[in-house]
């Protein structure tokens, strides 16, 4: 099995450094323009499936992503929707923005979810990135034991917190959640398993120009959350 793991390109949300979570965001220009670059890139790889996260995001990212190699291969790719692929949920904060510029999020320690994000609870009506791990964990460890996908090449579509805790056991340091940053922009990851044993050939590769990524979110400093 090799499984080939993107995230979604950019939103408008993205771009204006609010928090998008469960809300059900299209990809703007750059995203839809990203993810047809990397399809490009992946046209001769000879996809069976896509499943991706039911967010229109991430559904526009795979069915695009995977277009080229449809075209080259002269077949019809399924798409199957699986909600465990869902972004981290932020409640009741979905829409704040979170830069230095327009920060709005009502919780002095925000900036957990990047330094200590294992512990971090999230909103009150929300998930904690424990919950994402979780239920990214239960589909992820279904999926590589599944044998009816034991030959397939299959594409995921996911988000960026959702990627990091679905692959967090996989990574050399899993003490660092986020691996340095959250992943760019329909970054992919390129994973073999056999057995039920994943292990990651490539990681967080990108297929355009790096001129074009954009680390949209980060840490804030304090006085911004005073």
């Amino acid at each position: 099995m090799r499984l080939y793991i993107i995230r979604h390109g950019e939103t408008k949300l993205n771009a204006l450094g609010c928090l998008q979570g469960w809300t059900d965001e299209p990809l703007n220009k750059s995203g839809r323009d990203l993810a047809v670059i990397t399809g490009e890139a992946l046209k001769e790889v000879p996809f069976d499936l896509v499943i991706t996260s039911p967010l229109k995001r991430a559904r526009e990212t795979g069915e695009l992503a995977v277009a080229a190699s449809e075209a080259f291969f002269g077949k019809k790719i399924p798409v199957i929707e699986d909600r465990r692929l869902m972004e981290f949920n932020w409640g009741s904060w979905e829409g704040l923005c979170c830069l230095e510029s327009n920060f709005e999020i009502p919780d002095p320690n925000y900036n957990s979810f990047y330094t200590d994000p294992f512990q971090y609870q999230g909103a009150p009506d929300g998930e904690s990135v424990a919950d994402v791990m979780k239920r990214t964990a239960d589909f992820f460890n279904g999926l590589i034991h599944n044998p009816a996908y034991e030959d397939k090449t299959i594409l995921i579509a996911t988000h960026g917190c959702a990627l990091r805790a679905m692959l967090n056991p996989l990574y050399e340091n899993k003490d660092s959640f986020w691996q340095e940053r959250v992943p760019y922009n329909c970054a992919v990851t390129i994973i073999d398993a056999k057995e039920g044993q994943a292990k990651i050939i490539d990681k967080d590769r990108i297929y355009y120009d790096e001129s074009l990524c954009f680390d949209h979110y980060k840490v804030v400093s304090d006085n911004v959350k005073s």
